[in-house]
């Protein structure tokens, strides 16, 4: 193995013995040919079947990989977490091992790095899906993708593709705030996009993954939620809680005007409410956005 590599790609393994060693092949080859120095960091999540057996009896076949076990599950986006922070390659590659990405165009995503410099990430946008509960996913991931892409100010093919690259340099501040699971993939998206950094969409097809699926409908489109809300509140607060604080200000001046017009000067107790309550959240949006600044700072 280089001592330096150029890329470094962390592969979460999680009981994918049936395709684990054809998923590392396939990179491999690929990056064999490439030309660019790199290592393959196969991290095994705790399994429970033989992935992290097969990994270990594949190792001398493929000398750029090291294999990392954990000795408990800590999630996808654990894994790869510790995978990027651990990593010596100035580019890091996050993949899945379920056959699903076409891992065999890694190095596309690492050369448009590697030509162009103003891009710090390359994200494969997918053109089709093909995961599990696909009538319920492709709408719910519609809605949360507009609703980042509302908060974020710009357009995202695709927020939560699993097969991205990135440079570490860049990504460093922004790996201790990846959760567990796998909404790390929202979050690194976001944490790019919302301090000005350029992401670049490369189209991509995706497959049906070979095993199960560990993406759970109702829990995970829920984590996906909340952490673009908190993601977007972290970098730029004012985005999520001044527009609902100018309705309530607004609606309160109406309804203001309107008691003023029917019951002379007074006015009734909820439009008091809802005008104070804008104030507030108008209030409070400000101290967050001067907290985000002095962060930054």
């Amino acid at each position: 193995m280089d001592a330096t590599p150029y890329v470094t790609i962390v592969l979460p393994c999680y009981n994918e013995q049936d395709h684990v060693i054809d998923e590392v092949e396939r990179i491999s080859e690929a990056m064999d040919r490439s030309g660019y120095t790199y290592e393959l960091v196969a991290v095994d999540d705790c399994s429970t079947d033989q992935t992290l057996a097969r990994l270990r009896e594949a190792a001398p076949r493929f000398p750029n990989m090291r294999i990392r076990a954990f000795h408990r599950n800590g999630g996808s986006g654990t894994v790869r977490r510790i995978g990027s922070q651990e990593a010596r390659g100035e580019i890091v590659v996050w993949t899945d091992a379920d056959l699903t990405y076409p891992n065999e165009r890694i190095p596309e995503l690492i050369e448009i790095l590697d030509k162009d410099h103003t891009i710090d990430q390359v994200v494969g946008a997918r053109t089709s899906e093909e995961g599990s509960h696909k009538f319920l996913r492709v709408p719910a991931k519609w809605f949360i993708r507009k609703v980042a892409e509302r908060l974020a100010g710009q357009k995202i093919p695709d927020l939560n593709s699993g097969l991205r690259a990135f440079r570490k340099s860049v990504a460093r501040p922004y790996l201790r705030l990846l959760p567990p699971g796998f909404s790390c993939v929202t979050t690194i998206t976001l944490s790019f996009l919302s301090n000005q950094h350029d992401v670049y969409y490369l189209p991509i097809g995706y497959s049906k993954r070979a095993g199960k699926s560990k993406f759970s409908f109702v829990s995970d489109a829920y984590r996906y939620i909340l952490q673009v809300l908190r993601m977007v509140m972290y970098f730029n607060p004012l985005k999520v809680l001044m527009p609902p604080a100018l309705w309530l200000i607004g609606i309160g001046l109406v309804k203001g005007v309107v008691d003023i017009v029917r019951y002379g000067f007074y006015l009734t107790s909820n439009t008091i409410v809802i005008f104070i309550s804008g104030l507030l959240i108008g209030s409070l949006a400000l101290l967050a956005d001067l907290i985000v600044r002095s962060r930054s700072e």
